[in-house]
């Protein structure tokens, strides 16, 4: 079976830093690659995964995120390179949903916003004029919140847990990792942090006018030796330092449509505080790799219960329900079946470069504040 992949115009698949969409795309492609599917991949140039045919209609990277007339070249030229497939998946944003509905080839369209306001309004309007649209939902809670749309199902994002390195005990901080948003909650977690005595170190996407302007008026003010920004790390950067903290906090405000660093922080054995908002508790079991509750003030109460939390039931959680095997599967039942598939041999990936974001590096180990009493270490049974 050949299947298609529209991703984003934006960011190279993988990313080189922040990108969620784009690194739930690479293991998307190269699960199914290794599953028997025949895989073509439209990307942002800079693309390649292992195993899978990568065609960038673009030239070149936008030089913003949104604009208009790079989002229909990559999108046209997309579904131009994909009309000889069997289905298209596409990530690609609402203006890939309406043109692929509509095109000859069978499409599945992910859905990757919070359907709420604005965002709602636009895929009403898209179904209105493109009624064989089929959705896919990346949570329950992104479904429910709008029931008359046409989801076929809904499939996890996921992580390659592999390459997530675990360790069995923190350096006593905790953790902030997200976009410089209110939504996203940086605020609340100094704030949090600053009740409960606790160093907390920032990573942040902050590079877009309206990032830059929170962090200016909401963070910057409350930066000393206990609350440090970092900056926006690179992948093997963020995952040690997220291994390294006691706790993520995840003290979001907004309908979270998934929350990919839940998994990443729990793929590292680190527990996760968060207020439950969109699909946290679909990700995070309460009491067991964290703590949900409904409010900053009920977090602030469990702080000082992180050390119940098991590190490696934490990991175990990732692996079984949000790694790139259950990402496979649970895209697999939502694909046309065929008769005899087999195993093929992919194509070479085709290779190309891209400009790589400044990433700042993690401060030394012994730069990082230790406070082992704050979360005593849970005791192995027997």
């Amino acid at each position: 079976m050949r299947i298609g992949l529209l991703a984003p115009p934006w960011i190279p698949v993988p990313p080189p830093a922040y990108g969620g969409i784009e690194r739930v795309v690479a293991l998307q492609a190269a699960g199914l690659a290794a599953a028997g599917y025949d895989v073509t991949l439209v990307a942002a140039p800079g693309s390649a995964v292992p195993g899978v045919r990568v065609i960038s209609p673009l030239d070149a990277l936008p030089a913003q995120i949104g604009m208009a007339t790079d989002e229909w070249r990559h999108v046209l030229g997309g579904l131009d390179a994909l009309a000889d497939v069997d289905t298209v998946i596409d990530h690609s944003g609402p203006l890939g949903a309406l043109l692929s509905a509509q095109g000859p080839v069978p499409a599945l369209h992910v859905v990757h916003g919070s359907l709420e306001g604005e965002l709602l309004g636009l895929y009403d309007g898209l179904v209105a004029r493109a009624p064989q649209l089929r959705l896919v939902g990346i949570s329950r809670s992104q479904r429910h919140a709008a029931p008359h749309l046409p989801f076929e199902g809904v499939c996890y994002n996921a992580v390659d847990v592999a390459e997530v390195p675990f360790r069995a005990s923190s350096e006593g901080y905790l953790a902030f990792l997200g976009r410089m948003a209110p939504e996203k909650g940086a605020a609340e977690a100094i704030a949090l942090a600053r009740e409960a005595g606790l160093p907390l170190r920032i990573a942040a996407k902050c590079r877009e006018p309206a990032e830059q302007a929170y962090f200016q008026r909401e963070v910057a003010p409350h930066l000393g030796p206990d609350v440090v920004f970092l900056g926006e790390l690179g992948r093997d950067a963020t995952y040690d330092f997220l291994s390294r903290a006691a706790a993520l906090l995840f003290p979001i405000s907004w309908r979270e449509p998934f929350g990919m660093v839940l998994v990443e922080a729990m793929a590292c054995g680190t527990p996760v505080l968060a207020t439950d908002r969109g699909a946290v508790s679909e990700i995070v079991r309460d009491g067991v790799t964290g703590f949900v509750r409904n409010t900053t003030a009920e977090l602030a109460a469990v702080i000082g219960r992180i050390g119940e939390i098991d590190r490696a039931a934490c990991r175990s959680h990732v692996a079984e329900h949000f790694s790139s095997a259950a990402l496979v599967r649970s895209f697999a039942t939502l694909l046309t079946p065929t008769p005899g598939l087999r195993v093929l041999t992919p194509a070479a990936p085709m290779v190309f470069s891209a400009p790589t974001p400044s990433i700042r590096p993690l401060p030394a180990q012994h730069d990082l504040s230790r406070i082992p009493a704050a979360f005593p270490a849970r005791r192995a049974a027997g």
